[in-house]
């Protein structure tokens, strides 16, 4: 009887170890199809109760900004604001977070990386309000700038440049001066880099 309640305990208390493990990972990138590059933000912090200490962390942080959606290959450009946890920086160079619709063309949500822990992904929503159709976001490196342009366009760079996200294609071929085909999306040479 004794063998009994010691092998129940200890398949038990794996597990719960198991579960825990399991529990700890947080969501599941696989789970997020989608992928948004954003170009600008601006966040600010909160706090939800009265804070002693000028070094303690706030409670969240809140922002806007304007970014990329890229869903079914199209690149789609939309503004946003959320409230999250973590702060929400914007992506460098052509990087990415994974995404999925919670409401589809209201919200949003992405997976941030913790700082000092990238491996830990917190769900961050942001309540989107999408561009004209056919338009998305780029970088402007004639003025360093974020304007808007056609999604056409912008779609025309990325198979040039085999760049799709949606992919994990996140390294566009033929930048930095080489030459590689047509004029890309809002510059006036083509070896300027679009988004960034």
């Amino acid at each position: 009887m004794r063998r009994v309640l010691v092998c129940i305990l200890s398949g038990l208390a794996g597990y719960l170890v198991f579960s825990g493990v399991v529990l700890a990972r947080g969501p599941d990138p696989a789970d997020y199809p989608l992928r948004v590059h954003i170009l600008k933000n601006s966040s600010r912090s909160r706090h939800g109760r009265e804070s002693k200490s000028f070094s303690e962390t706030p409670d969240y942080l809140d922002g806007e900004g304007g970014a990329d959606l890229f869903e079914r290959g199209q690149p789609l450009g939309f503004q946003f604001k959320y409230s999250c946890i973590d702060p929400l920086r914007a992506s460098e160079a052509y990087a990415t977070y994974p995404a999925r619709w919670k409401k589809s063309d209201k919200t949003l949500e992405i997976l941030v990386p913790q700082p000092g822990k990238p491996w830990n992904l917190e769900g961050c929503d942001l309540q989107v309000v999408m561009l004209r159709p056919g338009l998305a976001y780029f970088w402007n490196p004639d003025d360093e700038r974020v304007v808007e342009e056609s999604a056409a366009k912008f779609k025309e760079w990325m198979m040039k440049h085999q760049y799709d996200p949606e992919k994990d294609l996140n390294d566009p071929i033929g930048l930095n001066g080489e030459p590689s085909g047509p004029e890309e999306p809002g510059s006036s040479s083509s070896q300027d880099p679009p988004p960034k």
